[in-house]
């Protein structure tokens, strides 16, 4: 097991996370629900209450000082995101809440202008629900199809030998897809994918909600056309997200939602609108969050996503080969190159009962379907508990996780 490769150390940085020198239950909190989202170090608590303590104003339209400030830091923070992610342009930076909403600005959005009766929407069978239901919705509203590359086996790999088959269709307008499985740590060929699809002349999304924050993210070198993300599983707040387009199919949008902000001018029976990312952030933007955001990012630089992306890799791999040991369970993700998520199985052992179990003794995982149900189907699953990491996480911790488990065998096969 390698120790965290930055200069700083993995222990020297848990002491910027306050949350976690707790203990639950009398235990040292261990959390290994990154997935679901991560924690918050000192310095973006910080940047938040800095905002509401001196700089809380509405952006944009003020004249006064507070909203001048205000406004410089929000659009501060959007040139912020557009470096974390090398875009090429700030403009191509739309806030949102989340990935979510991002998903389905995108759909409405783009979808509902560029979307049409016949046309086919390619997912894969791996997908969060957040990047299915507002396709599926899309698809009804337009009388479109949707169609889903294969994983296979329990390692889940997309079975690429069959994307020229899907690819091959003209009717297919959009290839959407997930970054890194929320379920199965799997990390995808982003770069290729999209470069076999563009070919073609279809439309790429990502979905980067596992990856943003977990390592390099360059949108250029990936190829995509769309991506979106979430503060919150990145070290920011909730309530904040990112979706980046290409500048001009940003352009071709219809605005999403109507309201305040997004507008040139207004009549009784007629509107005109900004050009994005404007014309996307109706009503008064998410201020904090935003600045709570590029706060963030800074902080996950000065760790370094490179160390970041060895060390949560590095906490899996040695995570799947403890839990792997143990009689009865079944583990799914791939045996090489996974992310830093492992879900696992136990035989006749709910995963709710494992997540119970394990709480007990202070670690924070996370059990059930993790929004994937219909992939949870396709592995003959109900659910699975589930471990996700972060870099500041430790090897030890990891020790303890197995150590847990172990008893928790012991329990129920006693």
């Amino acid at each position: 097991m390698k120790t965290f490769p930055s200069s700083v150390g993995v222990h020297a940085i848990r002491e910027d996370f306050p949350i976690l020198s707790q203990q639950v239950h009398g235990n040292p909190l261990i959390y290994f629900d990154n997935a679901a989202t991560t924690q918050k170090p000192r310095q973006v608590i910080a940047a938040l209450s800095d905002y509401y303590q001196t700089d809380n104003a509405n952006v944009h339209r003020g004249i006064h000082e507070l909203s001048h400030r205000a406004t410089v830091a929000f659009e501060g923070a959007r040139e912020r995101v557009a470096e974390f992610i090398h875009a090429s342009d700030s403009h191509e930076i739309v806030f949102t809440r989340g990935t979510t909403e991002a998903i389905n600005l995108l759909a409405r959005s783009w979808g509902d202008a560029f979307i049409g009766e016949g046309d086919t929407i390619l997912l894969t069978e791996m997908e969060h629900h957040s990047n299915l239901v507002p396709w599926q919705l899309l698809a009804e509203r337009k009388k479109a199809k949707l169609e889903f590359l294969p994983i296979t086996g329990d390692e889940g790999l997309l079975d690429l030998a069959q994307l020229d088959r899907f690819l091959d269709d003209t009717t297919v307008k959009l290839l959407a897809f997930t970054h890194i499985s929320n379920t199965l740590g799997v990390i995808n060929p982003v770069a290729g994918l999209c470069a076999r699809a563009r070919a073609k002349g279809i439309t790429t999304f990502v979905d980067a909600a596992q990856s943003a924050g977990h390592g390099p993210l360059d949108v250029q070198a990936l190829g995509c056309d769309f991506l979106a993300f979430s503060g919150h599983k990145m070290c920011g707040p909730t309530g904040i997200g990112v979706l980046w387009g290409r500048k001009e199919l940003l352009d071709a949008m219809p605005p999403y939602h109507g309201g305040g902000e997004m507008i040139l001018s207004v009549d009784y029976r007629r509107s005109t609108y900004k050009k994005a990312p404007y014309r996307f952030e109706a009503g008064t933007p998410p201020i904090a969050q935003a600045i709570g955001l590029a706060a963030a990012m800074d902080y996950i630089d000065s760790v370094g996503r490179p160390h970041i992306l060895e060390h949560v890799h590095s906490l899996a791999d040695h995570a799947a080969r403890g839990l792997g040991q143990i009689p009865g369970i079944r583990l799914f993700g791939p045996s090489v190159e996974r992310a830093g998520i492992v879900s696992f199985h136990f035989d006749d052992v709910h995963a709710h009962d494992i997540v119970t179990f394990a709480d007990q003794k202070g670690l924070a995982l996370r059990g059930g379907h993790h929004c994937t149900q219909p992939l949870m189907k396709l592995l003959g699953v109900a659910s699975t508990a589930r471990a996700s990491f972060y870099f500041y996480n430790t090897p030890e911790e990891v020790e303890r996780l197995v150590e847990v488990v172990t008893e928790l065998h012991g329990f129920f096969s006693a």
